[in-house]
C-alpha cells in the first residue's frame, strides 16, 4: 500500500477528525479511502447513465413497453445485489 500525504485547511481537518471521533471511521485514512470509493462509484454510475442515454437515443435499439416492464421487474433485485457486494 502506498502512502500519500495531503494538506487540509483547519476546518476540513477538524471535520475529518470529528468523523473519526464519532466512530464513523477508524482513522482519517479510512475516511479518505471511503470518499475515494464513493467518487469511483459516482463516476461509474454517471458513465452507465451516459451509455444508457446514448442507447436510448439510438435508432438501432428502440425499446417497447415490454422491455421497460422487464427492466422494472428485475431492477430492484439487481440493485440490492449491487449494494450487498463487497467493494
Amino acid at each position: 500500500m502506498q502512502t500519500m500525504n495531503i494538506s487540509l485547511p483547519d476546518p476540513l481537518k477538524q471535520f475529518v477528525d470529528s468523523q473519526v471521533a464519532a466512530g464513523h471511521f477508524s482513522s482519517a485514512s479510512e475516511y479518505v479511502r471511503e470518499l475515494i470509493r464513493a467518487d469511483e462509484r459516482r463516476k461509474a454510475v454517471n458513465a452507465l447513465e451516459a451509455a444508457l442515454r446514448e442507447g436510448l437515443d439510438s435508432p438501432e435499439a428502440p425499446m417497447d413497453p415490454a422491455d421497460w416492464d422487464a427492466i422494472r421487474a428485475t431492477a430492484p433485485a439487481r440493485l440490492v445485489a449491487t449494494r450487498t457486494r463487497p467493494v
